[in-house]
């Protein structure tokens, strides 16, 4: 992911990618990496899709392997034949919005309590799950 990292970073500075600015002062947002995944972000065009390929063809010459089933584009303001043209480029699906990533939401209105949910369930359980490791025997079966 490092290797993959620094092609990105130079592929921003030589101008053969373009990610998104949310703000004048704000930094340009590529690319998200954690763990063995990757989230792409850039401007909606056909040179943007062209140059990610390339980078990820740079990635399989370093023998790491990319899961294609997994891949998808993911499109705001643009219209379905778009998605579908553009998702021609990497030969990957068109996704809709929102979708969940690593159990969380993506794309969704995070606003409401009840969007939380999920999450707090998910820390409920490894909590559950940590006390019971800390407790002994006996506080085990009392509790």
């Amino acid at each position: 992911m490092e290797a993959l990292k620094s092609m990105m970073k130079q592929a921003l500075d030589k101008g053969l990618f373009h990610g998104l600015k949310c703000g004048s002062d704000d930094p340009t947002l590529s690319h998200f990496l954690y763990a063995d995944d990757v989230i792409f972000i850039g401007e909606w065009n056909i040179s943007n899709a062209l140059n990610m390929c390339r980078i990820l063809r740079c990635y399989l010459v370093l023998g790491l392997r990319i899961n294609l089933s997994k891949c998808r584009v993911f499109g705001t303001k643009v219209s379905e034949v778009e998605k579908n043209s553009l998702a021609e480029v990497p030969r990957c699906k068109v996704g809709d919005l929102p979708f969940i990533h690593r159990s969380l939401w993506v794309g969704k209105n995070m606003n409401g309590i009840k969007a939380w949910d999920p999450v707090v369930e998910i820390f409920r359980k490894r909590l559950s799950l940590w006390k019971a490791k800390q407790l002994s025997a006996g506080g085990r079966i009392t509790v």
